[in-house]
């Protein structure tokens, strides 16, 4: 297996992401640990010093798929990665809706939870993701822009 054949899923979608999916793409008789993030948009935001959000929209720059595949190409570099998935939704949101779903299987859990964690951190801080909030008092932001 080469590292790249260990990237099984990368996708920016407009529709609801499924766990399951992601769960099933990493799986590998070789793995020992799968590590899975699951992030959620909840009804606060921590930047806003606890702001109740009303609405939650997700955009992204047409190079975004690329970018993730950078990021996950990188991670299986530095990891004895058998398998990774990611998958992170775009267009309107609401409380509760999955926004990002990313697995890492490796040999090892510590290896998998490694693996993992850098893989959510870099896929915030490196693919040009943005996210735009409304807040209840009638304010906005956008996150990551």
């Amino acid at each position: 297996m080469t590292r790249s054949d260990a990237v099984r899923l990368l996708a920016i979608r407009d529709t609801p992401l499924s766990v399951d999916e992601v769960f099933a793409a990493v799986g590998d008789d070789a793995a020992g640990g799968t590590a899975l993030f699951v992030g959620t948009v909840r009804d606060h935001d921590g930047h806003a010093e606890g702001a109740a959000v009303t609405a939650l929209a997700y955009s992204a720059h047409p190079s975004a798929e690329a970018e993730l595949r950078r990021v996950a190409e990188r991670v299986t570099a530095d990891f004895p990665v058998r398998a990774l998935a990611a998958v992170h939704r775009v267009g309107d949101l609401k409380v509760g809706d999955l926004a990002v779903v990313v697995a890492v299987s490796c040999p090892h859990r510590a290896e998998a939870f490694a693996a993992c964690h850098r893989l959510i951190d870099d896929l915030k801080r490196e693919v040009p993701i943005w996210k735009h909030q409304a807040f209840a008092d009638g304010s906005q932001e956008w996150v990551g822009a």
